[in-house]
């Protein structure tokens, strides 16, 4: 049975306050971070069900104890897990200086950067497959996750409506349709690379063969919205 999830962890009086190990004092920050990184590892490697709080403790500079303090429970560390590997390429995303292109060109670098994001973070994308096996399960916990992640639709409809508005794209796009056809195509290149390399032979994570499957990627989202 799963522990009780505490929603405020930083109210409870009798948190920890020293190092488990060395009697130091804590750094809350650091320590969470580090129990983070962690449990990404042991997540992405092993999935929900094969990780172990106790590996994973193991492998922290803390204790099995502080990671139930701040998470509160397994449930609670995959989830801020997941949060934080959204949080990470949206924020990267973010920082992304695209207002000044044309939209045609602004488009290009979005898929772009999304191809080789997901292609450079392996961790992420296993991550979000094991969450797919588990329905979505844990994101159903999270009061993070939309807001994480709305604002690559609102940078996409922004580039759709400036290219609607020069002529270039077509009518009648919807902005998610748009995210799920890239990260469809980005996804594919990674989740199945294994098995599409085994079956038909062919190598798919070399230097050549990645900047061939990028550029098929993108012109293929980009001959999907232009007129």
């Amino acid at each position: 049975m799963n522990k009780v999830r505490n929603k405020n962890p930083r109210t409870v009086a009798s948190a920890p306050k020293a190092h488990p190990k060395s009697g130091r004092v804590q750094d809350p920050t650091g320590t969470r971070r580090n129990i983070l990184e962690i449990a990404t590892e042991e997540f992405a490697n092993l999935g929900f069900n094969g990780a172990r709080v106790d590996e994973i403790a193991a492998r922290t500079n803390t204790s099995k104890r502080m990671i139930y303090y701040y998470f509160g429970d397994k449930e609670g560390l995959f989830v801020a897990v997941l949060e934080q590997a959204y949080g990470r390429i949206r924020h990267i995303e973010g920082t992304l200086n695209l207002d000044h292109l044309d939209p045609e060109s602004a488009l290009r670098a979005l898929v772009g950067f999304t191809f080789d994001y997901q292609n450079a973070n392996e961790k992420f994308i296993r991550l979000v497959m094991i969450e797919n096996i588990h329905m979505g399960a844990h994101l159903g916990r999270s009061r993070t996750i939309k807001e994480l992640n709305w604002p690559v639709i609102t940078r996409l409809r922004d580039i759709y409506r400036r290219g609607r508005s020069a002529g270039i794209f077509r009518d009648a796009i919807d902005e998610i349709d748009l995210h799920m056809s890239i990260s469809a195509l980005c996804f594919f290149n990674v989740a199945n690379r294994a098995t599409f390399s085994r079956i038909f032979k062919r190598e798919m994570g070399t230097p050549e063969a990645l900047a061939r499957r990028r550029e098929i990627v993108i012109d293929t989202i980009v001959r999907y919205v232009k007129k």
